[in-house]
């Protein structure tokens, strides 16, 4: 598998070359004549914006191949995330060398779709055997699908395999009449289907594991996760708690405090008691640090740490095995849902050159989804993509079952103010004072009456 890497890699780096010479830089694109006296570019040049440096190797490979199969030239462009928004507004309104297509998370559509360059897509992401009903959800606006599910982030249950396997391997030979009947293959199969059922399917499971596990010394915590940040504890209110609808664009679908809301924000406050974590002092690079080191059993994790373990192992940093599962509920009657950000290729409703831009989203999006992962580390929102690695394929059942981060452009500050009520009631403060507090804030903000609830 290295070497396989080494050489895709280099061969990479090759198509690089080809790219930048073909290429050249921006101006010289621009203003280099052909014989005809026709721009180099005319009708037949894109450009496309995204503001993350991991994928500058994969978008530039994707338009020289678009190039060789089309003849349609396609120049990306990294930008500067400050300001994203308004670079693109500005640059679509003066006329010039404007992005005919970009790059944007979820959550910000519907300011696109306002000021005019986020337009309806032709066709091709309606189809759920390509893209899941969330990742439809996450580029729908007002009924209209204003773009094309590209990579997503959510979060996900990360385990350490190694410590399940041997609770696995010490309760089936508890459990056996003859140990010596188990040969070590036979051990390690069965072990294997056991794992299966010590991953925690509620909260209560943890809880249940936690009086009953024998940790080794290594072991500080069974179950520790970011308890400061709303996207690692989202998942506990996630099934319950509506902010616009799935959606994510509708003000009249709010809905903070309810009585479904207010009993797992009880279970929230009740772990604090078996799972002592300062809220002040813990952040995601630390959990995930000591996840690594294997002081911890169970935790709450994006989809990035997938990678991050990888390179940690390949490092000789983490002598363990590791599993990936959807998150827990709180219990059978409680189902919790996670948070994701899908980000999207969007079309600029300012373009002149749609068809074309559609047709490259579509190439982006679906046939070089493929690659996606092994070039950027980003999970494709793209149904049916076969991973190496298993635990990557893991992540889009979480995925399928999440709530997509809301449009609203009302709901922008109360992300952080829900971060706080979160560390409130971790720390004890009443759960009903907070949630009044929430969702009176979020009214204000909405402009909603009661009746139209």
């Amino acid at each position: 598998m290295g070497f396989r890497k080494r050489l895709t890699a280099l061969l990479f780096m090759g198509c690089l070359l080809t790219a930048e010479m073909f290429f050249g830089s921006r101006a010289t694109m621009e203003h280099h004549e052909m014989g005809n006296g026709s721009s180099f570019f005319a009708k037949d040049t894109l450009y496309f914006w995204y503001t993350d440096e991991a994928l500058t190797d994969f978008v530039n490979s994707a338009a020289l191949e678009y190039y060789e199969e089309t003849g349609c030239r396609v120049v990306p462009e990294k930008q500067s995330g400050l300001e994203y928004l308004e670079a693109i507004n500005e640059a679509s309104l003066r006329g010039d060398v404007m992005p005919d297509l970009y790059v944007i998370t979820n959550d910000t559509l519907e300011k696109a779709a306002l000021a005019g360059f986020a337009g309806e897509i032709e066709a091709g992401a309606d189809d759920t055997s390509v893209f899941c009903q969330t990742a439809q959800d996450a580029v729908t606006y007002h009924d209209r699908m204003v773009g094309y599910p590209f990579y997503y982030e959510t979060s996900v249950l990360l385990y350490n395999k190694t410590y399940l396997m041997d609770v696995a391997k010490a309760e089936i030979q508890a459990e056996a009449v003859e140990v010596a009947e188990f040969t070590d293959a036979e051990l390690e199969k069965a072990a294997q289907e056991r794992l299966i059922q010590l991953i925690p399917s509620t909260l209560e499971d943890i809880l249940t594991f936690s009086d009953n596990y024998d940790a080794p010394d290594n072991v500080e915590a069974i179950f520790k996760w970011d308890v400061s940040d709303i996207f690692y504890n989202y998942f506990f209110v996630g099934n319950y708690m509506k902010t616009g609808g799935d959606t994510g664009d509708d003000a009249e679908q709010i809905d903070i405090n309810n009585s479904q809301v207010r009993d797992c924000m009880q279970m929230y406050q009740d772990l604090n008691q078996f799972f002592s974590i300062d809220a002040k002092e813990v952040n995601y690079d630390l959990i995930l640090q000591e996840f690594k080191e294997g002081k911890t059993v169970f935790t709450v994790a994006t989809t990035d740490a997938i990678g991050r373990l990888e390179e940690a192992k390949n490092a000789g940093e983490f002598p363990y095995e590791y599993g990936v599962a959807e998150l827990p509920d709180i219990r059978t009657e409680l189902e919790t849902r996670s948070l994701s950000v899908t980000n999207v290729v969007v079309i600029n409703g300012y373009s002149e050159k749609k068809k074309m831009a559609n047709d490259f989203a579509r190439f982006l999006t679906e046939k070089k989804a493929d690659s996606l992962y092994e070039r950027t580390g980003k999970i494709s929102a793209r149904e049916g993509i076969p991973y190496e690695n298993k635990n990557v394929e893991a992540c889009m059942a979480e995925y399928r079952d999440s709530i997509s981060m809301p449009k609203l452009i009302e709901t922008s500050n109360f992300w952080m103010q829900l971060e706080i009520g979160f560390t409130q009631i971790w720390t004890g403060a009443d759960i009903q004072t907070v949630l009044n507090e929430l969702d009176a804030q979020m009214r204000e903000q909405l402009a909603v009456s009661d009746a139209a609830q």
